[in-house]
């Protein structure tokens, strides 16, 4: 029986085969390839009229680039040159890179300052984008970049964002004194300490006291001016739309109709009016003589316009958590600011971060509308005094491609951050 048990195994193994690589096709490119383009009939059609629409226009397009004069003086002396060639008359970017990125009333020496503060803004926003790697300590100079930058663009007494600087500092400390008992008490206090300050400190002469060379608002265009009220509008509207989104679910009647009103009422109507509202009908408004800057009158209804849109998104945000969510903070004995700041707002603003990145990429390319009201940003600039000009008057495809690549750099950059946000804040892995 033994003897049979031990003849029983005809083989055993003691050594293994090397691993063989996967076949051709079954791996890299090609897999990628039949498995995304030629999968099916259908997809291999698609594909093939895809790849004949893309050939086709860089075929047609790829001329106009290579052939484009980059060196004239005008419209004319670009068609002697070119002959009757197909090619694009590049020379007008050339000739006014200055005006379209800066309008043609801003002073040449000046430019510095702006490109200063334009990158400094990287440096200001890196620890709010990137919180996660960056030392919070960087924070003090986000927190003080809008004064600085203030100061950069527009010149005047460095006591004027000085000032705005304590007024604001002022607000937030009776925030911050009385958040505790009240969260309404402690954000309207905060406000209302803010603005009386302000007006106050602002009432005081400061002319010529440690100035550099003034600018006025009017002397702001080109790209520069659609940077300015998109990255000022989408920083004001975001908190003030969280704001309002509280506001709606308050259980205080005045409190909750104020911001249903206000959101409604905002969302029903063209940001065109309320730009020409702020151009013309708010002057009605004011004090007589009174000089109220257009840049922040325009500044005012853009911001008022997005925070409505945001409320409703991050409102959306709000109504999908669970309402398990609310009872555990009640269950921790949490008061209403602490459950907002803590468990609420955290996972609510997550779910909304595709809402309010699109709000504020159509709120940035929105900028435009200021065209509208006689304001040359970069629209404004190559409708006016550049196609108006006789030298330049006729060109047209190179100067709107190279306003709609600045605005597409600008809002692909976003949505691509936004993306890469949503992918670092995901915690559930289905």
């Amino acid at each position: 029986m033994s003897d049979m048990h031990e003849h029983s195994v005809a083989y055993v193994r003691d050594s293994m085969l090397e691993q063989q690589p996967a076949p051709v096709t079954e791996t890299g490119l090609v897999k990628w390839t039949r498995t995304n383009l030629f999968s099916t009939i259908p997809n291999t059609i698609l594909t093939l009229v895809a790849l004949y629409a893309l050939i086709w226009l860089i075929w047609s397009v790829f001329p106009w680039f290579a052939n484009g004069v980059w060196d004239a003086s005008s419209i004319r002396d670009c068609r002697e040159m070119l002959q009757g060639q197909t090619g694009g008359c590049f020379a007008v970017l050339a000739e006014r890179w200055n005006q379209l990125l800066f309008g043609f009333q801003y002073p040449s020496e000046l430019y510095w300052r702006p490109a200063l503060a334009f990158i400094l803004l990287f440096v200001a926003i890196a620890p709010v984008l990137f919180f996660q790697y960056l030392p919070s300590k960087m924070l003090v100079f986000t927190a003080l970049y809008p004064f600085l930058a203030y100061f950069l663009i527009w010149g005047g007494s460095i006591l004027a964002p000085i000032f705005a600087m304590v007024g604001l500092a002022a607000g937030y400390l009776v925030y911050q004194r009385f958040v505790a008992k009240s969260f309404a008490m402690g954000f309207f206090g905060g406000v209302i300490v803010a603005l009386v300050a302000l007006w106050i400190l602002t009432s005081i002469p400061v002319d010529g006291i440690l100035a550099m060379q003034q600018v006025e608002s009017r002397q702001i265009g080109g790209f520069m001016l659609n940077l300015i009220l998109g990255t000022v509008c989408v920083s004001l509207s975001i908190p003030i739309g969280i704001a309002l989104a509280l506001g709606r679910q308050s259980s205080l009647p005045i409190i909750k109709w104020i911001c249903v009103v206000f959101i409604e009422f905002i969302r029903g109507v063209p940001l065109i009016t309320l730009l020409f509202v702020a151009n013309v009908v708010l002057a009605y408004f004011l004090p007589p003589g009174s000089n109220f800057d257009l840049i922040i009158r325009v500044i005012i209804m853009i911001t008022a316009f997005a925070s409505a849109y945001i409320a409703e998104v991050i409102r959306g945000g709000l109504a999908a958590l669970p309402r398990g969510q609310y009872e555990a903070a009640d269950s921790l004995g949490l008061d209403y600011a602490q459950a907002m700041r803590l468990i609420i707002l955290p996972q609510a603003l997550k779910i909304s971060i595709p809402g309010i990145v699109n709000v504020a990429v159509g709120l940035f390319k929105d900028t435009t509308l200021v065209s509208i009201i006689s304001m040359f940003d970069l629209v404004g600039m190559i409708r006016g005094p550049i196609l108006a000009s006789t030298e330049w008057n006729g060109v047209y495809w190179e100067l709107w491609a190279f306003a709609a690549a600045l605005f597409f750099v600008v809002c692909f950059g976003i949505s691509k951050y936004s993306q890469w946000l949503e992918r670092q804040l995901t915690t559930d892995h289905r």
